[in-house]
């Protein structure tokens, strides 16, 4: 066998998404009634995202926005006057519907357009802007299932619709799109506890019944004819080839693929038979990356053979070999061949980092429960993408999560500047948005994905499309300037893209009145050498001579003296190292949720 071709791996500066929901961004509409229409509520557009509201995120330190809910997915607005068929309240969650329910993949949401005719130009000028102000763009990609209607008006020549050739009097057939119940209608779920779609409203649609004959396998994995309310009933499950046995019906990767480059793993898949959905959502795939698309968000992908993300991926990046490709992954057994063999670039970290910090956030985690994930995941660190908020999370200002933004500011130095990998954003984080809104299917706490509505933070942010913060309370305001110093430092620092060393582990043992509310790392790279330290406490201040351990002090080449170590979030701090023959210890007095990212002044 031939020996493993490994990528070269080159030194990068960190990177920062900013996570928009699209329709929700630029509407300034205040009236949040609860199942309220597109015209009581109003929605946002492509063209709210204009050069002004663009070059903001730029310069708060943003590289790569990710414009949630731009596919056509299901929604109840009517646009039949322009062709597009009505979808059923029935099988659609909210009134604006699951951005994860595709009903075309090859178009829009044409709540987005201003003229609906025109609303794939309009995403091309978005595209377009948004490459002007020095943003990458990423689109969301749901391969593990579609809307139950799916229907595409606009396939480019070549392609069809999934389930378009399917054999429907079998369950399973390799080159079926979708799974089936042959004999057997679809049936809407039986609503519990009150739920009724558009709260009850009267609507023609809204009948109880949806026509699918035969009925399909759900998109969470139901096989029932009838699914439950709480499966994802508004979708159907994709067919990668895995019989409902769970035989897979392709080739699988050779051993040793996973530390072969991308254009080994495409070279594999040339001549090899593959099931049909493989190739129709390698055409997606391929159709947005033409239009200058520059990474994909992959919807729950761990529920995809990881074979299917090889073959997709890897065309992918022979296309564009620097394609932002990141996964929702959430079982850690699973993150090394997903990463490996199947070409992601990035995991959501989860299950280790979000949910440990979460607990500190809320007062009832310990800060040692941190180093060991960075050293269990020591190995993929840079691929695993750090968030706090994102669409399907609690905002860290509802009282479920933390009940305060300012909670939120040591994590999120904690989380951006622990390792080499990516920071990800949800907007209206920067301003301590609550998601208190009840606008329908959604719950608050979150900011609903379902319903129009608005984000009052960001109504205040947007002020009147001027994109300037006029409307913003002092407190919005500050916060936003801590993510803007934050995350603007982050991208600029060459430490952050190299070397990390615990010293939390080392203070515990060796520090008094040091604690596990604190926590302390540092980073280094050739020109930069950095101490992080960050309080969780909400109510006390730390005094404590942080230890530096000798093994650091030699890396650094840190001869016996003083050095001095100036704070990069306010510059409000400088403190001394002193280093000794046996020991260093440099002063740290630190407030309630404070941070510090010292710096040595070379």
């Amino acid at each position: 066998m031939e020996e493993p071709t490994k990528p070269k791996i080159e030194l990068k500066k960190k990177e920062v998404v900013y996570q928009v929901f699209t329709r929700l961004f630029g509407n300034t509409n205040t009236n949040n009634k609860p199942w309220g229409t597109l015209e009581e509520n109003g929605v946002g557009k492509f063209s709210d995202f204009n050069d002004k509201a663009l070059n903001e995120i730029k310069d708060l330190g943003v590289t790569h926005i990710w414009y949630t809910g731009v596919p056509h997915h299901d929604v109840i607005t009517d646009y039949t006057k322009y062709g597009i068929s009505n979808d059923d309240p029935d099988i659609v969650k909210g009134r604006a519907g699951s951005p994860y329910a595709v009903k075309d993949y090859y178009n829009v949401n044409p709540d987005l357009a201003d003229n609906v005719d025109n609303r794939l130009a309009e995403f091309e000028a978005l595209i377009e802007r948004s490459h002007k102000a020095g943003l990458k763009v990423i689109i969301d990609i749901v391969p593990n299932h579609v809307a139950r209607n799916y229907q595409s008006l606009t396939n480019p020549e070549g392609t069809t619709d999934f389930g378009a050739e399917d054999n429907k009097t079998v369950v399973y057939d390799v080159n079926n799109n979708f799974y089936y119940n042959p004999g057997e209608g679809f049936k809407v779920p039986q609503w519990k506890n009150g739920y009724q779609p558009l709260g009850g409203e009267t609507q023609k649609l809204a009948d109880g019944k949806f026509e699918e004959n035969p009925a399909k396998w759900t998109g969470n994995g139901s096989r029932a004819s009838q699914p439950d309310m709480n499966d994802w009933y508004e979708t159907v499950k994709v067919n990668y080839g895995v019989s409902p046995e769970g035989r897979k019906d392709f080739e699988e990767l050779p051993d040793g693929y996973d530390e072969q480059h991308f254009n080994k793993h495409f070279e594999f898949w040339q001549d090899k038979e593959v099931p049909s959905s493989w190739v129709k959502f390698k055409d997606v795939a391929l159709y947005w990356t033409a239009k200058g698309v520059d990474g994909f968000r992959f919807d729950m992908a761990e529920m995809v053979p990881v074979e299917f993300w090889s073959y997709m991926n890897s065309a992918i990046k022979m296309k564009n070999p620097e394609a932002f490709l990141l996964a929702e992954v959430y079982n850690p057994s699973l993150y090394r061949d997903y990463i490996k063999k199947g070409k992601m670039d990035y995991l959501y970290d989860k299950v280790q980092l979000y949910d440990t910090i979460k607990h500190v956030m809320q007062g009832h985690g310990k800060t040692d429960n941190i180093p060991p994930i960075q050293d269990d995941l020591k190995d993929i660190e840079h691929h695993m993408l750090h968030f706090l908020e994102n669409h399907d999370e609690q905002r860290i200002a509802s009282p479920d999560f933390a009940g305060s933004a300012q909670k939120g500011k040591p994590a999120m130095v904690v989380s951006t500047t622990i390792s080499t990998s990516p920071t990800m954003v949800y907007f209206g984080q920067e301003f301590g948005e609550p998601g208190a809104e009840d606008l329908g299917f959604g719950d608050p706490t979150r900011t609903s994905i379902f319903d129009y509505g608005s984000v009052p933070s960001m109504v205040r942010w947007v002020n009147d499309k001027n994109f300037d913060g006029g409307q913003s309370t002092q407190e919005e305001k500050d916060l936003r300037d801590f993510y803007k110093r934050l995350l603007n430092f982050t991208i600029n620092s060459t430490a952050l893209a190299s070397n990390y060393a615990d010293i939390h582990a080392y203070n515990r043992a060796n520090t008094q009145w040091y604690n596990d509310k604190v926590l302390s790392f540092v980073r280094w790279s050739d020109d930069e050498k950095l101490i992080v330290i960050s309080n969780f406490d909400a109510n006390d201040t730390f005094g404590f001579d942080l230890q530096i351990p000798l093994e650091i002090l030699n890396t650094w080449q840190l001869e016996p003296g003083d050095y001095s170590f100036v704070d990069q979030l306010y510059d409000s701090y400088t403190s001394i190292l002193k280093v000794g023959q046996d020991q260093a210890t440099i002063r740290i007095d630190i407030k309630p949720l404070e941070s510090f990212i010292l710096k040595l002044n070379n």
